[in-house]
């Protein structure tokens, strides 16, 4: 990495106290959101075991300059940030990476596939579940009675409702806080094909509705569900409706199994990671094996080397050549006529005629 540029956030000079107040100071006008932080819930900082997840993924993370750029453009348009890139080259990783640099805490993860839809990764609502429980306090109040009522004669929804509903990750990204959350929405090209299309409008407005907590909003305004971080009932819905504060920073990942269509791709900044170079290799062995200096190069330089000439005939993911070093450093796999097989077994190819 060359010098830090002075308008960087992520991987930028100062505090993480500065370099939010950075973000915070340069939003574009166009981009501001008009949610009300809820004063009773508290999202998840940087403690427990969540965040140690997200801080010992992402600080190990080795950025070229220009994926630097990228995020940052990202970070000051509030748009959401597309990596495209094989198998293996730390798509994912990013985002732990901009979530520990500016310790946005725990990294909410949304890994799609083709059975994915909007509305799981904004709320799930247990319809049957309710219904089940409903019949279940019925027949014990005795049979045949009547469902319990609020004084103005309509039976009570609300506080009923809510042990049913629970934010999923986009959704529990989007709700008003102060500072933004990081949101890994994990190969999208894996996607029924309308999901980026379905995308669009909550990505521009920054909110969406639940219906069954609209319904209700005449007689009971405000209803509190759990979210992806936490069942318990603890963000405060207003109306029904949930408008972000901060934009999320959202990172979504694309291993280039199609294409995305042109509004969609409009909405996003978009970033191709190319396979790391030796001597990046050589930067995320140390950082992510935590190695100090007085772990001699010479001591898995040459699996490094392997690494590099086995990727020409087949797609090899970065995390193969650590679990190579690893064993290496470990002492696996000593034997003097054991190299071959070693290689083939921590560092068989994913693509190609010799997968």
């Amino acid at each position: 990495m060359n010098t830090v540029k002075d308008w960087w956030i992520y991987r930028g000079t100062g505090s993480v106290a500065e370099k939010r107040a950075r973000l915070d100071e340069n939003r574009p006008p166009w981009r501001e959101f008009k949610g009300a932080p809820d004063p009773e819930y508290a999202p998840p900082g940087t403690t427990g075991p969540a965040w140690t997840d997200t801080w010992v993924r992402g600080d190990g993370y080795v950025p070229d300059d220009a994926e630097i750029d990228a995020v940052n453009t990202a970070l000051y348009l509030r748009r959401p940030l597309l990596v495209t890139g094989k198998p293996g080259v730390g798509k994912s990783t990013l985002a732990h990476s901009i979530a520990a640099d500016l310790q946005l805490g725990p990294v909410l993860h949304w890994p799609v596939t083709s059975r994915s839809s909007l509305r799981d990764a904004l709320y799930q609502y247990d319809a049957i579940g309710r219904l089940h429980d409903a019949n279940l306090r019925h027949l014990k109040a005795g049979r045949g009675a009547p469902p319990r009522r609020q004084p103005g004669g309509r039976p009570s929804s609300g506080s009923a409702i809510a042990p049913y509903l629970r934010l999923g990750p986009l959704g529990t990204a989007l709700l008003p806080q102060e500072r933004p959350r990081v949101l890994l929405v994990d190969e999208i090209d894996k996607s029924d094909i309308d999901l980026p299309s379905d995308l669009l409008t909550v990505f521009e407005e920054g909110s969406f509705e639940i219906p069954e907590l609209a319904r209700i909003a005449a007689r009971q305004p405000r209803v509190r569900v759990g979210t992806q971080d936490d069942p318990e009932l603890r963000a405060g819905i207003d109306r029904g409706r949930v408008q972000c504060s901060a934009f999320p920073v959202v990172v979504l990942t694309s291993n280039g199994e199609r294409d995305f269509p042109p509004p969609f791709l409009r909405r996003c900044i978009r970033l191709h990671v190319e396979p790391p170079h030796e001597k990046k290799l050589k930067q995320i062995v140390r950082q992510r094996l935590r190695l100090d200096d007085t772990t001699r190069e010479d001591r898995y330089q040459d699996l490094i080397t392997d690494f590099i000439e086995r990727r020409t005939e087949g797609d090899l993911a970065t995390d193969q050549l650590l679990n190579a070093v690893q064993l290496r450093l470990s002492g696996a796999w000593s034997g003097a006529g054991e190299r071959k097989d070693f290689l083939d077994a921590v560092l068989q190819r994913l693509t190609g005629p010799l997968a």
